[in-house]
């Protein structure tokens, strides 16, 4: 479980082991370590920073807690449609310690168990995924590091500077430090601007617009065997979502800004 890791445009090779500790004979891996750590950073900069923007701390940690449930379900869920063959059958579907689920499908399960919560404590939708949004970008700056202690989701060959190479191979994009710099370009974007916002739901669809954009492209550069196909070999499901993403994020803060102007 331990990979040599190096970065030979920085100079730096790593000795990588996949397992944290162990605890009662259990092994406790870095990646479940990253995306629990990305999960309570984003919890806890939103409920920090919350109240000032209309919205009590304790309906953010029911939000989570929901967020958190829905959101794994959704990873799962969204996994296994794309990958059916390689979970062994429908049973495999709850066999989620052996791996496998995606990050889109737990956005998609965290929003609407959001969407719904706010709809039943009749809390404005818009202005609720604002206050959030903040804590995805956290969430997925840290989380992402999961698959470089699992040596996992990498792109395709390259000389380029900043190339990783895994035990002795030839070097590869690292993805997983190419999106966390990326989300965090947008966290830094959204941060200087979501006070100025005309409307609520702005920052929300520029987060989708933003992370959208990111993904269409660093999906095209994975390795094959890290794609989950609509169509084999040709079309990424991953690159139809970020596609319709760009889209919905666009048109959400277009209607906003033309809905601010005809009410202002």
């Amino acid at each position: 479980m331990t990979n040599i890791i190096g970065f030979p445009g920085l100079g730096m090779t790593l000795t990588v082991n996949r397992v944290a500790f162990t605890v009662f004979g259990k092994d406790i891996y870095w990646y479940a370590l990253c995306i629990l750590t990305g999960y309570l950073a984003g919890m806890a900069f939103v409920t920090a920073t919350c109240k000032k923007r209309g919205v009590e701390p304790d309906n953010i940690f029911d939000i989570c807690f929901y967020g958190l449930i829905f959101g794994l379900i959704g990873a799962r869920i969204y996994y296994c449609i794309f990958d059916w063959d390689s979970i062994g059958g429908f049973w495999g579907i709850f066999r989620i310690w052996e791996g496998g689920i995606a990050i889109y499908g737990s956005l998609i399960g965290a929003i609407l168990s959001t969407y719904v919560y706010c709809r039943i404590k009749k809390l404005k939708v818009l202005k609720v995924f604002d206050v959030c949004v903040p804590g995805l970008f956290i969430g997925q700056i840290i989380g992402r590091w999961g698959n470089f202690f699992n040596a996992e989701v990498y792109g395709r060959e390259t000389d380029c500077l900043l190339r990783m190479t895994i035990n002795g191979g030839a070097g590869v994009h690292p993805l997983f430090l190419y999106e966390g710099l990326w989300n965090l370009a947008g966290l830094i974007l959204l941060l200087i601007f979501r006070d100025r916002k005309r409307t609520d739901g702005q920052p929300f669809f520029f987060y989708v617009f933003w992370y959208g954009l990111g993904r269409l492209f660093l999906e095209g550069m994975r390795q094959s065997e890290y794609i989950l196909y609509v169509i084999p070999g040709v079309l990424g499901i991953s690159q139809v979502v970020a596609f319709l993403g760009i889209i919905l994020g666009a048109a959400g803060m277009i209607y906003l800004q033309k809905y601010s102007q005809k009410t202002a």
